[in-house]
């Protein structure tokens, strides 16, 4: 998942179903669809302070502390678990990442201040012109 955390095979289970989309007949008998399960809130390979940040930014998505990822874009069911497993894997990383940096308010210097008011008073200029009213 990331260069840190590594999520074994064994915490993950997989449940194959037939898929729908294009195949021709092969369709109606092979299991392609994947659905890929990894239960956070169990997890031991998360330490606890990720595992929390993860249940919380992914609450929307659990279902019983269970993350559920579905994959059937591909017509065989290897090319699906590997999808899967990549789209995990990137949901996990989005989850658990730093939180961005707060913005630290600042004011505009007395220079800014003083452009921004030279520009206003040319454009008013420019436009009193053309109006034609000369004042």
């Amino acid at each position: 998942m990331t260069e840190d955390v590594v999520i074994p095979a064994s915490e993950l289970t997989e449940r194959f179903s037939r898929s729908s989309g294009p195949g021709g007949q092969g369709v109606n008998t092979t299991d392609s669809r994947v659905e890929l399960s990894f239960d956070v809130a169990a997890s031991a390979a998360l330490p606890q302070w990720l595992r929390d940040r993860a249940l919380q930014r992914l609450a929307g998505r659990l279902v019983g502390g269970v993350l559920t990822i579905t994959a059937s874009e591909h017509r065989n069911q290897l090319a699906n678990r590997a999808a899967a497993r990549e789209r995990l894997a990137v949901v996990l990383r989005d989850a658990v990442a730093a939180p961005a940096r707060s913005r630290r308010p600042t004011r505009p210097s007395r220079a800014a201040k003083e452009r921004r008011i030279t520009d206003k008073k040319r454009r008013a200029q420019t436009k009193r012109l053309r109006r034609g009213d000369l004042d």
